[in-house]
């Protein structure tokens, strides 16, 4: 998918019902990842800019020019109760686009945290006032307000396709897009995982071995595996 809808924002998005919002915040990411099929991880390099910081909400989107920070300041005003901004960039960006003062605006408006593919500062203002923030980089360099991006249009977010209104959980463990239509099965979903894992590791408290619970020793006898003293 290309980024190629500039210059618009669209001010009335469909986002996922709060309640399985609520419901997914309750999973890691790898868990909603591993339950969804495996799907909707960003790529790994963005990451938590402070130790403990964490996400879930529905995501307004915004589509950065490379250098220029003006369109999270348009995002601010679409910003309602529960949602994450979700920031990509027409082309690689490093450049500090936002901080401690965006940050106040945002959480003044309901915002729960910033995904962003691209750098951020002000780090420790962002960890003092607990506002969840994951990023490409952390970088001091500011950014100008000259070139029209895009809200609220799908973008591509280190290669994970984010929908306005999409469900965004983010962890120590990275980023996964949930899509609106799908945020009570993965939710449910991700509860059967949880519920299974718990029976497994109580198994391996007790001692029992991967090779029996997951019934290995079979598959790997048959591909010649041998054991010699």
């Amino acid at each position: 998918m290309e980024h190629t809808e500039l210059g618009v924002v669209h001010t009335a998005i469909t986002r996922a019902d709060p309640k399985d919002v609520a419901a997914l915040s309750a999973f890691g990411v790898a868990t909603i990842h591993e339950a969804m099929g495996r799907v909707g991880l960003t790529r790994p390099y963005l990451r938590p800019v402070y130790d403990g910081a964490r996400l879930c909400g529905t995501a307004v989107t915004v589509l950065l020019q490379p250098g220029d920070n003006w369109m999270l300041h348009v995002a601010a005003e679409q910003i309602q109760e529960g949602d994450v901004v979700v920031a990509a960039c027409t082309t690689e960006s490093e450049d500090g686009f936002f901080g401690e003062l965006l940050a106040t605006s945002f959480r003044s408006r309901g915002c729960k945290g910033l995904v962003i593919d691209g750098g951020v500062r002000d780090v420790a203002e962002l960890e003092e006032m607990d506002f969840p923030v994951f990023s490409r980089a952390i970088n001091a360099k500011g950014t100008v307000k000259a070139t029209l991006g895009s809200v609220n249009v799908p973008v591509v977010l280190a290669n994970a396709l984010v929908r306005p209104g999409d469900v965004v959980v983010a962890d120590r463990d990275g980023v996964v897009v949930v899509p609106r239509e799908r945020a009570a099965e993965v939710a449910e979903a991700s509860r059967r995982r949880e519920d299974a894992e718990e029976g497994k590791r109580a198994r391996f408290r007790t001692g029992e071995l991967g090779l029996d619970i997951y019934g290995m020793r079979p598959k790997l006898a048959e591909l010649g595996l041998r054991y010699e003293d």
